[in-house]
């Protein structure tokens, strides 16, 4: 079974490697498009994507993404974490199926007229101080979220919310008492740097199926923090992924390509009832 998994992971890779990413002239927007909706991807490796990779890739030019490699867009496909050279889908950099692409489908189909515009920036194994201020992770990704914002012509765009899938790393002994409080300021930080006092920021719980192996043994306070904090802080919701129990790539901790496209259409259903309310 594993060797069958491992030839046809191969197939697929040199399916898709052979397909080569389409650029995006981010100036020039599709037929009928109001305006561009851009979405930051934010947490460690289930939402960098560790599910196995589709046949065929996304072809919708209405949903794009900002490679990670050379802060250029193209068409969004999976891998959205891809590093490096953006036609080179090798595994190399281990980035698969997260949350991104189903979430931007869900929203496009609620809204055609709008152009989706993901920015990814997760990193696998990241706690929260990485996240922190000044952080080797946050710097970044704010500097993304500004260029990306200033690629698109004036007015036509903003920085419409921010998923956030993150926590594995932080449900240890160490840890996990602050994560509550350092998720908070992640948000606020989130807000005042990108100048959106409103900005939607949802979060999604680490997977209920987890091991301990030893260390990981505060996940469902983890959860706990992750779900309390639309009670907390306003513009705030959290995608409940609990009853995705089997939905895992087989190693206890990663979410699977089935199970993350859920959790991206419960991302799109958090964000439009932000807006509502």
């Amino acid at each position: 079974m594993k060797r069958c998994y491992i030839q046809l992971t191969a197939l697929l890779l040199s399916t898709l490697a052979a397909i080569a990413v389409e650029p995006i002239n981010p100036t020039v927007l599709p037929q009928g498009t109001e305006q561009v909706d851009i979405y930051l991807l934010l947490g460690q490796s289930n939402m960098k994507g560790r599910g196995a990779l589709p046949v065929e890739p996304g072809t919708d030019p209405r949903i794009i993404y900002m490679s990670m490699g050379n802060d250029q867009w193209y068409v969004a496909r999976h891998p959205l974490h891809k590093a490096g050279v953006p036609d080179l889908i090798d595994g190399s950099d281990n980035a698969g199926v997260g949350p991104g692409l189903a979430f931007a489908q869900a929203m496009l189909a609620e809204d055609s007229t709008t152009r989706i515009a993901l920015v990814p920036g997760a990193h696998g194994g990241s706690w929260i101080n990485l996240w922190g201020k000044n952080g080797r992770f946050y710097t970044p990704a704010v500097k993304r979220a500004k260029k990306a914002l200033a690629d698109f012509p004036e007015g036509r765009a903003r920085i419409a919310g921010v998923l956030w899938l993150q926590g594995e790393s932080d449900s240890v002994e160490n840890r996990y008492a602050v994560y509550d409080a350092k998720l908070a300021d992640l948000v606020q930080r989130l807000r005042a740097d990108l100048n959106e006092p409103e900005l939607p920021f949802v979060a999604c719980t680490i997977g209920t199926f987890i091991k301990p192996k030893g260390k990981y043994l505060y996940v469902a306070e983890i959860n706990a923090d992750l779900l309390a904090l639309p009670g907390k802080l306003p513009f705030t919701a959290c995608v409940d992924a609990r009853d995705l129990k089997d939905g895992h790539i087989g190693d206890f901790m990663h979410y699977n390509t089935a199970a993350q496209e859920v959790i991206g259409g419960r991302f799109a259903e958090a964000v439009n009832t932000i807006r509502v309310e």
